[in-house]
């Protein structure tokens, strides 16, 4: 007779780790186990303590992690390096796992007597914290795809708040030049930004 230890009893990094093996044991004919494994191993603990803070319920956040590689599994043809990073690609899945399971946990009855409006201002609250998350890490992503002048400029004017005169003598060019690489890294980084599904909002 063989005794499986609850997932819920052991470290987060072993907790994740049973997570990725019910989802390899779930899964019939995994071709890449080398692959899924590396992915769990670099992602996997980040986006568990990400789903545990954001529910509030460990056990919630292990299924919505073991949903995620499995939807990631499923949707792997459509992973497309040149979009987007793996790292932004499973957070994204997250994204909509945990939101099916806010969904799933909000037509339940509450286990507990929660204050209803307490528990939808948590809920909206965890939803915005992941939304930032998540555009500041296709932000991050489309400032890598940009020429390393238009990414510099960007930085200083526009996340640094420095004037066009301060960056333009630092960096030796006219003003009109900075204020030019302003513009078309702006419309670059809306670009890349498209391309990875963003839709403005």
């Amino acid at each position: 007779m063989s005794c499986e230890i609850s997932p819920l009893h052991l470290e987060p990094g072993l907790a994740a780790l049973r997570i990725l093996e019910r989802v390899m044991r779930s899964v019939p004919d995994i071709l890449d186990d080398v692959a899924i494994r590396a992915a769990y191993s670099a992602h996997g603990g980040e986006m568990f303590g990400f789903a545990t803070r954001s529910l509030g319920d460990a056990g919630l956040a292990e299924e919505a992690v073991q949903e995620t590689f499995l939807r990631a599994w499923r949707a792997a043809d459509r992973f497309d390096e040149e979009l987007g990073s793996l790292r932004t690609w499973l957070f994204s899945i997250l994204r909509h796992v945990m939101i099916d399971l806010a969904r799933a946990r909000s037509v339940r009855p509450p286990l507990t007597s929660v204050d209803p409006t307490e528990q939808a201002t948590a809920s909206t609250e965890a939803d915005d914290q992941f939304d930032r998350a998540l555009v500041s890490w296709q932000i991050e992503e489309a400032l890598r795809r940009i020429g390393e002048d238009h990414r510099r400029v960007l930085l200083e004017t526009y996340f640094r708040d420095r004037p066009y005169a301060e960056v333009a003598e630092e960096l030796g060019i006219p003003e009109g030049t900075v204020k030019s690489r302003v513009y078309y890294a702006l419309k670059a980084v809306r670009l890349a930004l498209e391309e990875m599904g963003w839709d403005g909002s």
